[in-house]
């Protein structure tokens, strides 16, 4: 039984899949937007609005929460400079996944997570 058990597994264990959120997030702060599977992708948006989240305030104890899972100095630093600072005024809802249809290869569903416009 999956009684309380809340979150996707996407078939993976527990590092794995942590090792997955912190690669797509780091990947959707850089680049403002990826396309990965639409489970990938609902499963991204919590993990990444907590870090913007954590970006708003700008503290050092913030900061070295969120270098727990943003591994690259330049990301963590575009995520405090300029990512933080965009989202001050706004109570949570930063990304938007947009539906793209089947992928080619396995007929997945294919998702767009983008940061919205600040």
């Amino acid at each position: 039984m999956r009684h309380r058990k809340a979150g996707r597994q996407l078939r993976r264990t527990s590092e794995q899949k942590l090792a997955l959120l912190r690669s797509l997030a780091s990947s959707l702060i850089e680049h403002g937007a990826i396309e990965t599977t639409e489970a990938k992708a609902k499963e991204l948006r919590p993990f990444v609005e907590k870090l913007i989240t954590k970006a708003r305030t700008g503290t050092l104890h913030s900061r070295r929460l969120a270098g727990r899972h943003i591994h690259k100095r330049e990301t963590a630093d575009k995520l405090f400079r300029e990512i933080g600072p965009k989202f001050a005024s706004r109570p949570g809802g930063y990304t938007r996944i947009l539906k793209i249809g089947h992928r080619k290869g396995d007929g997945a569903e294919m998702a767009r997570i983008e940061l919205i416009e600040g």
